[in-house]
């Protein structure tokens, strides 16, 4: 059963953002709600078990970045300042927002709502999965489309409900320009520990242990991941030996 369905929503059953010098993508709507940290911050990093792994996602994703000049990337993950620089060195405009940590705190807010004002039968249309990830979505993702060229996933489709995340997809593929990059990891069964991830060169990432945001949701078949991308004109899978698959769409 999913986060929003133990809520009881279903029937019947962030963050300033900026980076260099220049301005960044501007949100459709001054109603800005993130509570991440600014791109260019330098985020608080505590102890964490880190590891490293090679990266042949990040290679072919960086491979079809170059030659793109000054191209504005979105980092869904927390704004560490070694990803920041990295790629901001390359000439990037870098615009970091942490997605889980928003819908953690979203799915708190609604928490909060239900002990509150518990629902009604009038409420049930507007408080089902899809029209949560709707409001979310809304809230959360406030960029014009073809704003980004590349798109920095991690593996947080995994930890979003399904139809939070389909509708997330579909979101975040009208924000990407023609030919833009998306870099997104996939495990091949439920993890036991919650991860980051720090890029630390063209072939590494760093994997920190981390406390859990919200619970891990859903492993995807291949199948349920080309039809979510099913937009996207290239698709590339990279399979590494810690049950982490890495994957590479290209619009």
């Amino acid at each position: 059963m999913g986060l929003l369905n133990k809520l009881g929503i279903a029937i019947g059953t962030h963050t300033p953002r900026e980076n260099r010098n220049s301005s960044l993508p501007e949100a459709r709507n001054g109603n800005h709600r993130h509570n991440g940290s600014p791109a260019t911050g330098a985020h608080r990093e505590p102890a964490m078990q880190e590891t490293t792994r090679v990266s042949n996602g990040l290679k072919d994703f960086l491979w079809n970045l170059d030659g793109l000049g000054h191209g504005t990337l979105l980092d869904l993950g927390p704004a560490w300042q070694t990803t920041l620089s990295f790629f901001i060195e390359r000439g990037f405009r870098v615009t970091s927002d942490d997605l889980l940590h928003s819908w953690g705190n979203f799915l708190s807010e609604q928490e909060t709502l239900l002990k509150a004002q518990p629902l009604v039968a009038e409420d049930y249309a507007a408080r089902t999965p899809e029209a949560l990830a709707k409001k979310f979505l809304s809230e959360n993702m406030e960029y014009p489309v073809n704003t980004f060229d590349a798109l920095l996933l991690w593996d947080v489709l995994d930890y979003l409900e399904p139809a939070l995340a389909k509708q997330a997809v579909a979101t975040l593929t009208e924000m990407l320009r023609p030919g833009g990059v998306v870099f997104a990891m996939f495990h091949s069964k439920k993890p036991d520990v919650f991860h980051r991830y720090r890029v630390m060169d063209t072939t590494t990432l760093q994997v920190l242990g981390s406390k859990p945001i919200v619970p891990a949701q859903k492993v995807y078949q291949n199948r349920e991941i080309q039809e979510m991308f099913g937009r996207y004109r290239t698709m590339k899978s990279y399979v590494g030996r810690d049950q982490l698959r890495e994957s590479l769409f290209i619009k």
